[in-house]
């Protein structure tokens, strides 16, 4: 009979897996003579509890063709080390992977996507920052979801019978303004409290 541990490699190994072929898939979607296609790929850990969900990437992000690269990664870093969580085991994504993805529709390549990294990542919570991004997450029929309030940020939502969500402001829209650095944290806060009731492995 197999060990929690290997059991647990072995879970983990079909993941990074299954992000890699999606990776690829991307990739291969990507117009070879306009560099503004290429994706950009979430990043983390493939089988985390938290998963971080922005609507676009940035310049930095498109330029490295990785999520929260740059400074709204920077700023996550801080937070989610302020609050007690180890940023080894976070997931961060964005809903539109590059210039090509529609996010009115939520059956597009978009939306399927996400589905396919929230299948592979299995969260326990998943931050939605800003509240186009819960609006984007009600359209894309997470399997058993309710729809979330996209509105009430810093406060738990129930989104699946094992997937729970927290809105704050949008990290890329807090940075440069100290108002809004406060309403974003105020809201991020929660994130911290929710971590540190999680049962023990």
């Amino acid at each position: 009979m197999a060990e929690p541990d290997e059991i647990n490699e072995r879970y983990l190994a079909r993941a990074i897996k299954a992000m890699n072929a999606l990776g690829d898939e991307l990739a291969d979607r990507a117009d070879p003579d306009d560099p503004t296609s290429t994706p950009v790929l979430g990043s983390g850990h493939p089988m985390a509890d938290i998963m971080l969900l922005k609507t676009s990437a940035q310049p930095a992000e498109i330029q490295e063709g990785v999520a929260f690269f740059g400074r709204a990664g920077s700023a996550i870093l801080k937070s989610v080390t302020r609050v007690g969580i180890d940023p080894t085991t976070i997931y961060g994504t964005n809903c539109a992977k590059s210039r090509l993805d529609d996010l009115d529709d939520g059956k597009g390549a978009a939306a399927k996507v996400l589905l396919r990294e929230i299948q592979i990542t299995e969260p326990k919570i998943i931050v939605c920052m800003g509240a186009a991004t819960a609006a984007f997450i009600n359209r894309i029929k997470v399997p058993l979801a309710e729809q979330i309030d996209p509105e009430l940020f810093g406060e738990v939502q129930q989104l699946t019978p094992t997937i729970e969500t927290l809105v704050t402001p949008d990290i890329d829209e807090s940075l440069d303004e100290e108002s809004s650095k406060r309403k974003f944290w105020k809201a991020f806060q929660e994130l911290g409290r929710w971590y540190s009731a999680l049962p023990p492995y």
